[in-house]
């Protein structure tokens, strides 16, 4: 996998004692955090004065409900800086207290104080009020967390994995094994609306016709919503179903397809099933395929995370992870690395010029165990199929 920030594993004698050493002097929010030492072939990189180091701003909830959070992808973020081995770059921690002003007073000071790039911050509210300080201050580019598309573009790239990014994913790996003919059941909420729209355009990108489509009510049944879908469907029937369902609604619909078609379509779900560990209980959800990030890429990140802070990070954390080495970039060449494929903590990952990043998602099967199958590694973002 091509790419400057490709996760180096721990270097040999460089584990959680010499890395927790290190930060005690990195972790005071209202402080710089500076790059722990990598120790390369048993020599130390330098560590250059502050002057001569870039600045990545980091946005995150050091206080208020979420400060457990925020804490743990505070150490993805300086994980990744120890694994990229850049003495060079700093970070800069800046507490936004979960609020959209505390996002937008915490952009503004990042960069008063520097900050040539902005990892964060955590929620919908906070990345809308940063990204508006950010693109009207000092030209600095943000890597936020979200995966609201809608805050794409001008300076600020989306990581957060979207559903759209899902829907076009799981239903290449569909039409690949050769389904034609396609349905979506889903609540009429945003998730609903951004899974058809992606589905529609993979869609219409492969020459297929467009799905049948039913959004219920957020509070609607999915059953009746399942049995709706298959009238509409007609005699023809479909051949995969993409359900934006979990937990009791997701089996609910299953149960309702796997009896309302004379042969039942395959049935497609989102990365929301890696840990819905309930569904696999469901006979209807047998073999049911969905995409998640690479489980190899996830091991070795939480392999590290645990090395050096003694437990297992949060999902989320892997955001933080990426942005900041993404972040790392931007600061020290001017600019994001557009357009390059690389490996991120949750797998291959690419930054698209429209703000938006591409990840290559790999596809599991629910199985009897209740431990999802792998059924296709994850592909190089931007490849056939991915």
């Amino acid at each position: 996998m091509p790419g400057p920030f490709h996760p180096m594993a721990t270097p040999r004698g460089v584990g959680r004692r010499r890395l927790l050493a290190a930060l005690p002097l990195l972790l005071p929010a209202a402080a710089c955090v500076s790059q722990p030492p990598a120790r390369l072939g048993g020599i130390p990189a330098p560590v250059l004065p502050s002057a001569q180091r870039e600045k990545v701003g980091l946005l995150l909830p050091l206080s208020g409900p979420n400060r457990q959070l925020g804490q743990a992808m505070l150490n993805a973020a300086q994980l990744a800086l120890f694994d990229q081995g850049d003495p060079g770059i700093e970070l800069l921690p800046r507490d936004t207290g979960g609020t959209a002003a505390g996002a937008a007073e915490a952009a503004r000071a990042a960069m008063a104080q520097g900050a040539r790039a902005i990892a964060g911050p955590l929620t919908l509210t906070e990345t809308a009020a940063a990204a508006q300080a950010v693109r009207s201050g000092r030209g600095a580019s943000m890597l936020a967390f979200t995966n609201d598309a809608s805050q794409a573009g001008g300076g600020v790239w989306v990581l957060g994995l979207t559903p759209a990014e899902q829907a076009e994913r799981i239903t290449a790996a569909a039409a690949n094994a050769g389904a034609r003919r396609f349905g979506l059941l889903a609540p009429a909420d945003e998730l609903g609306r951004r899974l058809a729209t992606g589905m529609q355009t993979r869609l219409s990108a492969l020459g297929l016709p467009p799905p049948v489509t039913v959004l219920r009510p957020p509070r609607g049944d999915a059953a009746g919503a399942a049995r709706e879908l298959a009238a509409q469907a007609g005699p023809e029937g479909l051949d995969a179903v993409l359900l934006g369902e979990t937990g009791a609604s997701a089996k609910a619909a299953a149960a309702a397809l796997a009896s309302a078609f004379p042969t039942p379509p395959r049935l497609l779900g989102t990365s929301l099933w890696i840990s819905d560990t309930g569904l696999a209980g469901e006979p209807a959800l047998a073999e049911a395929w969905f995409p998640a990030p690479d489980p190899a890429a996830r091991a070795g990140f939480e392999s590290r995370y645990m090395t050096a802070f003694g437990e297992r990070p949060p999902r989320i954390a892997a955001v933080a992870y990426d942005a900041a080495a993404l972040a790392g970039r931007a600061a020290r060449f001017g600019a994001p690395p557009v357009g390059e494929a690389m490996m991120g903590a949750d797998g291959p990952i690419r930054l698209l010029p429209g703000g938006m990043a591409q990840r290559g998602l790999a596809i599991f099967a629910l199985d009897a165990s209740g431990q999802p199958r792998l059924v296709q590694p994850a592909p190089v973002p931007g490849a056939a199929g991915s």
